[in-house]
Parts: C-alpha cells; structure tokens; sequence
C-alpha cells in the first residue's frame, strides 16, 4: 500500500468519525427542535401537523418567567465570581512560586473530582448545617454560590491556558519604560488575557445555565429553569419543553459564536500590536 492510499484510508477514517460525532450529537438537538413546533399533545414521529402553540403555552406557564429570571440572575453572579476568582486564581497559580503551592493546586482542582450530585448533597449538608447556626435557609444564594465552588476550577483551567502562551517580556519592557504594576496589567496584562477571560465567562455561564444537580440540592424553594424542567417532565412528558430547549440551545449557540468571533478578533488584535512594537 503506498503513501497516497494510506493518506486517503487516513482522511476517511478522521472525517468519517468527525461525521458521525457531528450526527450523533446534532440528530437528538434537531429532533427535540422539531418536536417544539408540533400541534399534537404527545412527542410522536413523524410530526403530522406545525404550530406555535407550546410556545404560548410556555410563556403562560406561570412558573416560566420567575424560573427564566432566576437562572438567568443565577448565572450572571456565578460568571462574574467564578471569572473573577478563576482569574486571580490562574495568575496566582502560573506567575508566582509560595509555599504550599501543591495544596494549593490540589485544593483548587477538588471539585472536579466530585460527581455533581455528591458535591451538590455534600454542599446542601454543609449550608444546613451553617443555616441553623446563622439561622437562613438554601435558596438562590446558596445556588449562587454552590455553582462558583463547582465552576472556578473550569474558569481557572481556561485562564492558565491563556496566561501559558503569554510572553511575559512585554511586561518586562513596560516596567523598564517606568510603567507602574498597576499600569503594567492594565495596559499590557489584562488586554493579552481577554480572550482568555472572555471564553472563561461563556463557559461559566453556560455550565451554570445548565446546571440542574447542584441547583436542585441548594435552591430550597426557589426554582431554575432546570429544576422547572425536572418538576415538569415528572408527571409526564410535554411540547413545551422541547420549545424551552430550543428557546435556550439558540441563544446559547449564539453567545459561543459571538465569543469565538471575539476571541478570534482580539488575538488578531494582538498579534498586530506586537508586530508593531518589533518593528
């Protein structure tokens, strides 16, 4: 078998996995997408009949809106602490060598070590134990911070990624030109870690969107768009479901292209500020 064959058998082989990853992932998302436009009150195959229906059905639901406004204040506040906390964490983590630094590390990665509904119980015990001293019980602040606890490690990874591929002379030269340290990460620092920092508040966002095991075991009486799913589909099956992922899977989709473009521009950005200061 000479080169070129085992190029192609290669290619199909790679593309040919890549396609069936893409089906096999995109099929279920498309067919729920399909199932929100039905007229039947029953999910069936093949759809007889289109409507909008679910979707009114949906946003009467009186449940809906204060579940929509609760994940979305939910998931704002986990972004800004987990992107913040992330952040120095990955600095912290990369830049600077201290003592107990393993600890350190080893305590930052921990929750990843958790199964969600472990940590999610695990947490739930803990804030029981602290309300009855403090005397407050779970509700969305609890969520709030259960997710930080679960979502800093990602934002940490995604930021240390960022800061790896830094090219730490430029702060060197900023400092010999007499900019402050303050100055320094304003002005050189922080605009080469955007994208970093961007991409790491999309996905902080987007996992504590989703999140269901640990809003389910923290909220109390308080309801998420997850826990409003679970309460939901528990007695029984609904086209206004399927029309509340779609309603959330299309303006996720957009926000991870919107910060991909942004990524991409920044960087763009950047490399031709540093082509100019070589030159």
């Amino acid at each position: 078998m000479d080169h070129r064959t085992e190029s192609r058998i290669a290619d199909v082989i790679l593309y040919g996995s890549v396609a069936a990853m893409l089906v096999f992932f995109y099929i279920p998302i498309l067919t729920l997408v399909a199932f929100s436009f039905t007229d039947s009150r029953f999910l069936s195959f093949p759809i007889e009949d289109f409507s909008l229906r679910w979707y009114g059905a949906l946003f009467e639901n009186r449940d809906f809106l204060p579940a929509l406004g609760n994940s979305a204040l939910v998931a704002a506040v986990s972004t800004l602490l987990s992107t913040i906390l992330g952040t120095a964490a990955a600095l912290a983590w990369m830049r600077f060598r201290f003592r107990f630094q393993r600890v350190f590390q080893a305590v930052t990665f921990a929750p990843l070590l958790f199964p969600q509904l472990l940590l999610g119980v695990v947490m739930l015990l803990w804030f029981s134990v602290l309300g009855n001293w403090l005397d407050f019980s779970p509700g969305l602040v609890t969520v709030i911070l259960g997710h930080g606890v679960y979502i800093i490690p990602f934002t940490l990874v995604i930021v240390a990624v960022q800061i790896h591929g830094f090219d730490d002379t430029l702060e060197d030269a900023a400092r010999d030109a007499g900019a402050t340290r303050w100055q320094v990460f304003r002005e050189i620092t922080l605009p080469l870690l955007w994208p970093g920092i961007v991409s790491a508040a999309v996905f902080a966002f987007l996992l504590s969107w989703g999140n269901f095991y640990i809003s389910y075991s923290l909220s109390g009486t308080a309801r998420t768009l997850p826990t409003f799913v679970f309460s939901g589909i528990a007695v029984g099956s609904s086209p206004i479901y399927p029309a509340l992922a779609t309603l959330t899977f299309v303006p996720a989709l957009l926000l991870v292209v919107a910060a991909d473009g942004f990524r991409r521009h920044a960087a763009k950005r950047n490399r031709m500020v540093l082509h100019t200061e070589e030159n």
